[in-house]
């Protein structure tokens, strides 16, 4: 077999990675976790899947503005809230 000089840490280099990538965190939207932990989980990448226990407007009033004040996105959706960080759109189309 011919060597064709694939160079993989250059390629490694080159690859589009922001290092943005997060994790899909579920959780329950009850009041009992600070509004900032939920607000430092997205600016980290994340998508939160969160159980909507109570009143959506009240329990998500103290983090929603800035989410979206960042470019993020909040659907509710069969009970879920689905937080997203700016870059990751949610396709609700098919619903």
């Amino acid at each position: 077999m011919s060597d064709f000089g694939l160079d993989l840490t250059r390629a490694e280099e080159e690859l589009d990675d922001d290092g943005t990538a997060g994790e899909v965190v579920l959780g329950v939207l009850d009041g009992g976790t600070d509004d900032e932990e939920w607000i430092d989980a997205v600016r980290s990448g994340n998508v939160l899947v969160l159980d909507v226990a109570g009143d959506l407007n009240a329990l998500a009033a103290g983090f929603a503005r800035e989410i979206r004040a960042d470019g993020g996105s909040l659907t509710h959706y069969r009970g879920f809230l689905i937080v997203t960080p700016p870059g990751v759109d949610i396709d609700t189309d098919r619903l």
